[in-house]
């Protein structure tokens, strides 16, 4: 499946240095701690997974949110000289895209194809950098039904009424990913597509790893009969196959972390017979509008794609996503995108300027930031408080534009 275009990364002067004395620090949802993120010595490959959108509705705020968290991850890396292997997935077959299929009569692949475009439009527009490998479910599943036959060889699989299921405790490690108890799990699990009052399931939370073809939906040839992959096992047979195990981070929003991720490690750690799936998983806040988190089942979304079209410029809604600590929870506002688009006038008159004070302290502060498990709140303050002061070094607006796009993806 085609990626989106990269924007230009300008090369900062001391790009590549500091590294050893400002290891990014990422907190990992499992252990509850920040931990050093990327590879173990300087100059190696970075290796990232995060989960992509299911397309049946075009990107909404919430996801904004987390890809440009997950960009911060990216250009810090980059900025310390590692290579950065990068992979997201689209879900282009799941229940939510074949029941909005149903709902307006067009074909789920047409309904899938078009909002993955405007996904891929937002993107480039928000000058989130690319994945090197961006990948559909349909277009994977191939290897999602070797990653089945691998679990039903390890006695990991079995079947419900044709349906597949991954039993959770074939994995003695289940729960190591989210934190959380069976007790807290249960609820979640019903709310975020599971099914635990099935009869015949071996345990409540055991997760569908293929989808026996339903009346009037898509199928395809396997093993265990015609039909379509679950969820959970889409993202690590992707992952595995382009990453293989042991990568650095999965990211994704934080109602991901169960069942999602806790599933999807459990299935390729069972199937590999391999551990850890990823060195740490990171998440991303919820972002709410009128006290209710934006969710797609609540019809309470604000679309980046509107906001283009309403004149918005880019740069000001990726301020003021920045303008919150990404693992926050927190609420969209009419003022917060106000308060943002002066940040960016600020910002912009600033650069403008014939000279300004010296540069070196606003990267220091930002990659300071940056490393600080994403503080992008404490970058942009270093950011403002050059565009407000004066100076007389005339090689600065444009270090400090340099500085803004490389490191924040803001271009001034």
């Amino acid at each position: 499946m085609r990626s989106w275009p990269a924007s230009d990364v300008p090369s900062l002067p001391d790009a590549g240095l500091p590294a050893a004395a400002r290891p990014l620090r990422l907190h990992d949802t499992g252990t509850g701690t920040a931990r050093p993120a990327g590879p173990d010595g300087p100059g190696g490959t970075a290796r990232m997974y995060v989960c992509g959108i299911t397309p049946y509705d075009a990107t909404h705020i919430g996801h904004a949110n987390t890809y440009v968290a997950f960009d911060l991850v990216n250009r810090v890396w980059r900025d310390q000289g590692h290579r950065v292997l990068y992979v997201q997935n689209t879900t282009d077959v799941d229940d939510p895209l074949l029941e909005r299929a149903r709902e307006t009569g067009e074909d789920w692949r047409e309904l899938a194809d078009r909002e993955i475009e405007l996904f891929r439009a937002d993107m480039t527009a928000l000058r989130v950098l690319p994945p090197e490998h961006y990948i559909g479910a349909v277009e994977s599943i191939p290897l999602i039904i070797e990653m089945i036959e691998k679990l039903r060889g390890r006695d990991a699989a079995y079947q419900v009424d044709g349906d597949v299921y991954f039993p959770i405790a074939a994995d003695p490690a289940f729960g190591q990913v989210s934190g959380l108890t069976s007790e807290e799990m249960a609820p979640l699990f019903a709310e975020r597509g599971g099914d635990p009052a099935r009869t015949g399931k071996r345990d409540p939370l055991d997760a569908m790893l293929w989808m026996a073809q339903r009346p009037g939906e898509p199928g395809w040839d396997s093993p265990f009969g015609v039909g379509r992959p679950g969820w959970h096992v889409e993202c690590s047979a992707i992952s595995i196959e382009h990453l293989g195990m042991a990568f650095d981070v999965e990211g994704g929003g934080s109602d991901l972390a169960f069942p999602h991720h806790e599933m999807s490690a459990s299935h390729a750690q069972v199937a590999t017979g391999e551990r850890p799936h990823a060195r740490a998983y990171v998440h991303a806040g919820m972002v709410g509008l009128d006290g209710e988190k934006m969710s797609k089942s609540r019809g309470n979304l604000v679309f980046v794609s509107r906001l283009r079209e309403a004149g918005t410029d880019p740069m000001a809604i990726r301020l003021a996503l920045l303008a919150h600590h990404y693992r926050s929870d927190w609420e969209w506002t009419d003022d917060g995108l106000a308060a943002a688009q002066d940040r960016l006038d600020r910002w912009r008159a600033a650069a403008s300027r014939p000279s300004g004070p010296p540069a070196a302290p606003v990267a220091a502060a930002v990659r300071d930031g940056l490393a600080d498990d994403l503080d992008a709140p404490a970058a942009l303050a270093a950011v403002d408080a050059w565009a407000a002061a004066d100076g007389t070094d005339d090689t600065a607006p444009a270090q400090v534009k340099a500085i803004a796009d490389a490191l924040l993806g803001v271009a001034l």
